[in-house]
């Protein structure tokens, strides 16, 4: 944020992160998976590289990729971040090039999944590993360029379709983190208009610029709502769990050797 002193404004990155359930939620499941990472990665729909301090401890490169046509009139076009930004279809590397392949809340933006995974498989080194996210229950963004949804069971029969065996499956969370997101990012994108504010905290990359000023006279009232909501949530997906309900999944899978 602009104008703030360093400390504030690390203050306030991470009471917003510990509010936004979805992206709390995504950096547990990413964390724990990082140390699986090795070699050379490659991040599918980079963005601004938002994940490349969790994995770069365990890798030997990080390469970023971005498809051109949407990434320039996303919040994070301005910010920079890929390495490689290309223009669809075919990755241009060669086949085996690495040994992990991140992708992350980029599946559903693209109009033909099975192809970008059979892409990411194409890439991979024989026994490399993919670690990819994908929202079940998330709210429109990007548009027009949101197509899909993913279950479990979607994300596995499109890896085994690419010759990736799925060895591990993480929700992002239960009901109770699904209910309290939808409720929060109604108060704080409608009622108190903070997607400008978000996207100077380097939130929200994937959608276009904010333009609508925030309604700072909502905030005493909606600040302390959002807290008490994720607090809530937290707590009862803990202790009343259910995990049918979640805001997505995270898969890691392995390329099958080539025989």
């Amino acid at each position: 944020m602009k104008g703030l002193p360093e400390g504030l404004e690390r203050f306030f990155r991470r009471g917003s992160d510990w509010v936004d359930l979805q992206w709390s939620e995504l950096e547990s499941v990413l964390r724990a998976l990082a140390p699986r990472a090795r070699g050379r990665l490659l991040d599918v729909g980079c963005a601004d590289k938002p994940y490349e301090a969790w994995f770069r401890p365990y890798v030997t490169s990080y390469i970023g990729i971005e498809y051109a046509a949407t990434f320039g009139a996303t919040a994070a076009g301005g910010r920079g971040g890929p390495d490689v930004v290309y223009g669809g279809g075919r990755l241009p590397f060669r086949d085996g090039a690495f040994d992990t392949v991140l992708s992350v809340q980029v599946l559903e933006h693209t109009p033909d999944p099975g192809a970008l995974i059979g892409e990411m498989s194409r890439v991979l080194a024989p026994d490399g590993v993919l670690i990819l996210s994908a929202p079940f229950q998330f709210k429109l963004h990007e548009q027009p360029h949101d197509y899909f949804r993913y279950s479990p069971h979607g994300l596995r029969t499109l890896c085994e379709a690419a010759d990736l065996d799925v060895l591990e499956t993480t929700p992002q969370g239960g009901l109770w983190t699904v209910l309290g997101q939808k409720v929060n990012s109604y108060l704080a994108f409608r009622v108190a208009r903070v997607g400008q504010l978000a996207q100077t905290l380097g939130k929200l990359g994937h959608e276009e610029p904010q333009r609508e000023r925030p309604r700072w006279w909502t905030l005493p009232l909606v600040g302390p709502g959002i807290v008490s909501i994720a607090t809530a949530a937290r707590l009862m997906d803990r202790f009343f769990p259910e995990t049918d309900e979640s805001l997505g999944f995270t898969i890691l899978a392995q390329r099958r050797r080539r025989r």
